[in-house]
């Protein structure tokens, strides 16, 4: 039985160098000895992708076919290990063999059979590769400047004082950063409830710092094909790296980087492992490029993608204060038709509600003057009627948020790092 230590070892040198078709042929074989066949036919379909040659590769997609009882696969696999050996000494053959088709072009090995290989492929469907740029990489056009700075974040005066001090003021410091051995590196995971702004803090960190901002979410690194995830998270940090100073965010990290003892999953393993390769910033230096993350559930991440190096800072971003939800209550009242309307009134009604929340609500109040000017013929603004009636439809999305929150600031705080969240909840009266 193969040594589950050794399969994991050659998983993190795979995670490191994804085109190595040696090494992956020899893991496709360990996967086999180690019972599990499907796993090792895929290691050695990718193998034979590149390298439709490789003798250890077909040899270990044989012996997976066979031990997952397609037998015509097994034979097939076999018949072109043989086509690719070192010729055997002649000996009579019993009868005559049946003639093989000659190969459209080129050439290929006698006994080649033509019409089993391509019977073979016929059901195979062409993968479309994603666009890239220059050696591989994706285009830099994935990059964006942000134009929103800090002060067009409404509130958050506490937020944006540990932004400044831990984060910001150090990298507008060249000099000081200098004295102090600051590096022009780092990573802040910032946390809380959804539709409090963690996104859009993040684009304002970067049209402080002047630099370049790329979100990275799960859609864009997982692949079916074994492998190629983790290129392409290579690939998007390489990129970021050409192009420093830059942001890059990484939405619900909880979902790429879960913890590994909760993954079952291999390749979703992978690519935790080679998240952690890159902040580290072991293969290039990471001078320049700041990772932000986000998460609703920090619990979830795993714990090696927070220890001091990596994401080594956590921020709560809390729902809106009252300066926050009388900024986010103008802004989306603003290009719409408004009567005399009493926003502070909505201001103080609406403690604990996200800024998704506070935009549903003038939404909904929208919707009403919609329908009572349709009623009656004639156009009329939002009135305070309308955002009461809007009130009363919409519960504080973050009540779910706190309960499931409440559990873990109290039962699971391990190295007390949300006593950010628990001093909040005590005062709020949440735990």
């Amino acid at each position: 039985m193969t040594d589950p230590a050794l399969l994991h070892a050659l998983e993190l040198a795979l995670a490191a160098a994804p085109g190595d078709t040696v090494l992956r042929g020899r893991y496709a074989a360990l996967l086999n000895d180690a019972g599990r066949p499907a796993d090792a036919l895929a290691q050695a379909q990718q193998v034979l992708g590149q390298a439709p040659d490789d003798r250890a590769a077909l040899a270990a997609a044989a012996a997976a076919a066979a031990a997952l009882g397609d037998d015509a696969r097994a034979t097939a696999y076999r018949r072109l290990l043989d086509a690719t050996g070192n010729p055997a000494a002649p000996t009579a053959p019993a009868q005559p063999a049946p003639p093989v088709p000659a190969p459209p072009t080129g050439d290929a090995p006698v006994g080649f059979d033509w019409f089993q290989a391509e019977a073979d492929v016929a059901d195979v469907e062409p993968v479309a590769l994603p666009a890239t740029g220059e050696e591989g990489l994706p285009p830099d056009d994935l990059i964006e400047t942000p134009s929103v700075r800090l002060a067009d974040v409404g509130g958050m005066k506490d937020v944006k004082q540990r932004l400044e001090a831990a984060f910001l003021a150090p990298m507008r410091n060249p000099e000081l950063r200098k004295m102090y051995g600051k590096s022009l590196r780092g990573g802040l995971l910032l946390y809380g409830p959804p539709g409090c702004g963690k996104t859009f803090l993040a684009r304002a960190v970067a049209g402080e710092l002047g630099a370049g901002f790329m979100s990275i979410g799960l859609a864009d690194v997982l692949d079916k094909w074994f492998g190629v995830s983790e290129q392409r998270l290579h690939e998007l940090f390489e990129m970021a790296r050409r192009n420093a100073p830059t942001v890059v965010f990484i939405d619900e990290i909880d979902a790429m980087g879960q913890r590994r003892t909760q993954l079952e999953s291999s390749p979703m393993r992978a690519v935790v492992n080679q998240l952690l390769t890159e902040l580290d910033g072991v293969n290039a230096a990471n001078e320049g490029v700041f990772v932000l993350a986000a998460s609703n559930a920090p619990w979830d991440v795993d714990p090696a993608l927070k220890r001091p190096g990596r994401l080594d800072r956590l921020m709560l971003v809390l729902p809106p204060d009252e300066e926050a939800r009388d900024t986010i209550v103008r802004t989306h009242l603003r290009d719409r038709p408004v009567g005399r309307v009493d926003v502070g009134r909505v201001v103080k009604r609406t403690d604990g509600f996200s800024g998704a929340d506070l935009a549903y609500v003038c939404e909904l109040a929208a919707e009403a003057a919609l329908h009572a000017s349709i009623a009656s013929g004639k156009p009329r603004p939002i009135e305070n009627g309308d955002l009461d009636g809007a009130l009363r439809q919409v519960t504080p999305s973050t009540v779910a948020w706190f309960s499931v929150a409440r559990n873990v600031v109290l039962f699971a705080n391990e190295g007390r790092q949300y006593d950010d969240l628990l001093a909040y909840m005590r005062r709020a009266r949440l735990a």
